[in-house]
């Protein structure tokens, strides 16, 4: 119910707020809502209750719809849109901008200067102010991009590394013989029989041992790049092969060879499956390329500078560094620019530069470096420099402030978290200047720490003072407190939310009894439920180095549940997500490529593999369980039931049924993937693509099953009165009753509610789902397995993206895994979670170059004691707000 503050018109005239009439967008009920413009507004309310379905489904793309009314029928085909919301009318309604989570496709080629438009700025500098060698033309911004042609380096085109391959990656096993697939690079199945086969007509013997065979024998198989064709006769050995010759016997068909090195290059640079790009990859080995020593750049590109830096060594740098390495040339300083002075070189620039001294690769860019530092700028390049320099310094101080300095220009989009990304483009709106425009953000503070969340707060409100309007979908209780009005949507997920039950100031919350916000908002109930565990083994890191972690030990307890925290960019994702699993999965023999890891990266991430040991209680784990935010399934056939596993016991009672029994229908026929079961005409997608000429192409429901994605025959086979489309339609909390006598459903089931996930659709496809929702199907997944007490659980901020009620759901989750004698080690910011810690473990002091060091650990009274964590500022806040005489603790 919208308060009646938001809804008097006497009080607020009618170009002060956003008014939303009738809104049924998702599962939202004929909301009615007044907002006001000109405000930091919270959308809140529990995962699914349809907060960002008021937000961004009906709100912004409305605003983007009226927009494109007003573009040409050509260029609207040519910008995607959210499409057209389902409400009755909305009024006062400014345009909008939407900062969203979505990464779009993930390239290696993205980075944090493309993304903030630093990149081009830095690129104009070189270009237009830059000192060029003796005789050498000027060059354009193009030139000084390693995404053009003009720019990539000729040797690795643009990418910084090179690929290769070696004997004792091709082929890991050499006692195994070629017939038992000791070239382990070849593809499996019937491609890769089909080359063994061709290697016995060319008379070689792939019964005897790898290591017997001859070595420029081991060397042509695996490394030529002829392609001869021969006659095969399939599955013979090398003397029936010699039989068949004689005798003249007709060959199965004629094959071409391949050898193992061109086939995984290939393979790696022209397929478009993921699953076999990762596969290739675990035979390629990425070193960086010697001609532009990984800066990507062409010769004549790196040897122009400024500040006594080449464009790819300044784009190596911390923004924070660029910032005071520019500084002088913003001010009109020339002679500090030109010698570099004024600027304290970063930490990890003077390693990579000792690095090139030693690698005996530095000589030619020292002398470079000292015959330039002094040019002599015409007044239009000081003019020109100066103006640029200020640009990008002023960029970089907004990104600062948003507590991003830490990361280089240089860093791929892919490695960040969509926390980061999402506060680099609020930074480019920031820059921006825009003002009576609608922004509306999805969950900013995802992944940031209470004190880089002040400086977002802030940067909010700096949007709303310039005469915007900032409209938030938000869980973090502190932005929802400093925020000027909330809309909490509710009181449930699913058919069980979507009302406003309050729309006005934070504090007339604390009045309406159905909201699950206020009860976490203003909760001050004592922070422990009761005493925690204490460690009695412990699994040892000994210098550990990744990223930004240099040579650190520490220890991580077993059989407890810890958290390890630390401001963004600390080093804790580095030392958790990336060392710990690593030299886990090592020590338990996992070799292989992780799915999670993007097949692009593969084989640059091999040269970046964790340095460090494990030693103490390491025999105790026995199974690593990394449960994070990826998503589960990169099609829209990959839906809730398929991944969770619950789709095969139901098609399995579907196939029970007589009237499956009669038709012989088996388990398969349930199946949308399956051509026997499916709709022939959308061929199980549900819907068809309409082609609009000179529009964006619409999707239509399929007009032969209604989106039902089955035939008619199948939809005929019904248990308890229902189709298999009706069980898809189905939530998880509409599904519990319906399987309650069917424990091999119910279970997952359970689970899922239990995790907050009862609002999802059985058949809602993977692609529809968020990263919080993607990692708690995991977790559910993981948890219908037998436990045996001996696992290590690995997330990585879980708490993101969800309200305080849901992450308490899954707290108890995996406090029940510790329970059952499981190790759980979290990265986390939410302090709700710290506080219920047995251990935990702090990152920092500071972030990127600042960071990478352990600052303390402990339990989380003796953390929020430390004179040196910036954690611990918060914690002591915390727990002193909810202390408690009775709260017993161990430590």
């Amino acid at each position: 119910m919208a308060s009646e503050e938001s809804r008097s018109d006497s009080t607020h005239g009618n170009d002060r707020f956003v008014r939303v009439r009738g809104a049924r967008e998702h599962n939202l009920r004929d909301v009615d809502v007044d907002i006001p413009r000109d405000a930091l507004v919270v959308f809140s309310g529990v995962s699914g209750s349809g907060k960002s379905s008021l937000a961004f489904s009906t709100i912004y793309a409305e605003a983007q719809r009226r927009y494109f009314d007003s573009v040409s029928p050509y260029a609207r085909r040519l910008i995607h849109q959210v499409g057209v919301p389902d409400v009755d009318a909305i009024t006062g309604l400014p345009p909008a901008v939407a900062l969203q989570q979505q990464r779009g496709a993930p390239s290696v080629r993205s980075s944090v200067g493309s993304v903030t438009t630093l990149s081009s700025l830095i690129r104009m500098l070189y270009s237009r102010a830059g000192t060029y060698p003796p005789q050498q033309p000027m060059l354009y911004a193009e030139d000084f991009s390693p995404n053009t042609p003009q720019g990539a380096c000729p040797a690795c085109h643009g990418l910084g590394h090179v690929y290769e391959t070696t004997e004792d990656l091709l082929v890991p096993d050499p006692s195994r013989s070629i017939g038992e697939g000791a070239v382990a690079a070849w593809p499996p199945g019937w491609h890769g029989g089909n080359l063994r086969d061709i290697l016995t007509s060319l008379g070689i013997d792939i019964e005897v041992p790898w290591q017997q065979l001859p070595q420029k024998t081991r060397d042509w198989i695996l490394y030529t790049d002829e392609q001869p064709t021969v006659p095969v006769w399939a599955g013979f050995t090398l003397a029936k092969v010699q039989a068949a010759r004689r005798h003249k016997t007709e060959p199965s068909y004629q094959g071409t060879f391949t050898g193992a090195r061109a086939y995984v290059l290939h393979t790696f640079a022209t397929t478009q499956s993921a699953l076999m790009k990762r596969r290739v990859a675990r035979f390629l080995r990425g070193t960086r390329c010697a001609t532009c020593e990984g800066k990507r750049l062409k010769p004549e590109a790196l040897s122009v500078r400024f500040a006594g830096l080449d464009i790819g060594e300044l784009s190596e740098r911390s923004l924070h560094e660029i910032g005071r390495l520019l500084t002088p040339a913003a001010e009109g300083r020339f002679a500090d620019a030109a010698s570099g002075r004024g600027s304290q070189v970063d930490r990890a620039a003077t390693r990579r530069d000792r690095e090139r001294r030693a690698a005996g690769g530095h000589a030619a860019h020292a002398k470079a470096f000292d015959s330039n530092r002094t040019p002599a700028l015409s007044e239009e390049k000081r003019v020109a420099a100066q103006r640029l320099a200020r640009n990008v310094v002023d960029r970089i101080a907004v990104l600062e402030r948003l507590g991003l300095g830490y990361l280089s220009m240089d860093r791929s989009t892919p490695s960040l978290s969509s926390g980061e990304l999402q506060r680099l483009r609020l930074a480019t709106q920031i820059q921006s200047q825009l003002f009576g425009v609608v922004y509306v953000l999805d969950e900013p503070s995802a992944g940031l720490h209470p004190a880089d969340g002040e400086a977002l707060i802030e940067a909010l409100q700096q949007l709303r003072g310039r005469g915007n309007s900032v409209f938030v979908v938000e869980h973090d209780l502190e932005t929802m407190r400093r925020a000027d009005w909330i809309v909490d949507v509710g009181p449930g997920a699913g058919d069980t939310g979507g009302r406003v039950l309050y729309s006005g100031p934070p504090e007339g919350l604390r009045a309406v009894a159905d909201s699950q916000t206020a009860r976490v908002l203003f909760d001050t109930q004592p922070a422990l439920a009761g005493r925690r565990r204490r460690a009695t083994r412990h699994l040892g890191l000994r210098g550990v180095s990744r990223h930004n972690l240099h040579e650190v030990d520490v220890d991580v307890p077993l059989g407890v549940f810890t958290v390890v925290t630390g401001l963004s960019g600390s080093g804790k994702s580095s030392l958790v997500s990336r060392a710990l699993v690593d030299l886990v999965r090592d020590h338990l023999g996992h070799e292989d490529v992780p799915e999670e890891t993007d097949p692009d990266e593969g084989p640059a991430l091999a040269a970046q593999r964790t340095r460090g040991r494990l030693d103490g209680d390491v025999d105790r784990i026995r199974r690593l369980v990394v449960v994070d935010q990826k998503p589960i399934g990169r099609t829209p056939r990959s839906n809730l039931a398929t991944y969770t596993g619950l789709l095969d016991p139901v098609r399995r009672l579907f196939a029970a049924t007589p009237a499956a029994r009669a038709k012989r229908f088996d388990a398969g026929r349930f199946s949308f993937n399956v051509g026997k079961g499916r709709c022939a005409t959308c061929e199980g997608e549900g819907f068809v693509s309409v082609e609009m000429m000179f529009m964006p192409s619409v999707f239509a429901p399929c007009p032969t099953c209604k989106g039902a994605r089955y035939n008619e025959a199948t939809l005929s086979v019904r248990w308890r009165d229902r189709s298999i489309a009706d069980v898809l339609r189905l939530s998880v909390d509409e599904a519990m009753p319906v399987f309650a006598e069917e424990p091999a459903v119910h279970r997952p089931l359970a689970l899922l509610h239990d995790l907050g996930l009862g609002y999802l659709r059985l058949g809602q496809p993977a692609t529809e789902f968020s990263g919080g929702e993607a990692q708690r199907i995991k977790l559910a997944s993981e948890l219908q397995r037998a436990q045996r007490g001996d696992a290590l659980y690995v997330l990585d901020e879980p708490t993101t993206g969800l309200h305080p009620v849901d992450a308490d759901r899954l707290f108890a989750q995996l406090d029940a895994l510790v329970e059952r004698g499981n190790t759980v080690v979290v990265v986390e910011h939410d302090l709700r979670v710290i506080a219920r810690a047995d251990w935990v473990i702090d990152v920092g002091p500071g972030a990127g170059e600042a960071g990478g060091t352990i600052v303390a650990t402990g339990t989380p009274e003796a953390l929020a004691r430390s004179d040196h964590s910036r954690t611990a500022v918060y914690l002591r806040r915390y727990l002193e707000d909810r202390a408690s005489p009775g709260d017993a603790t161990t430590g």
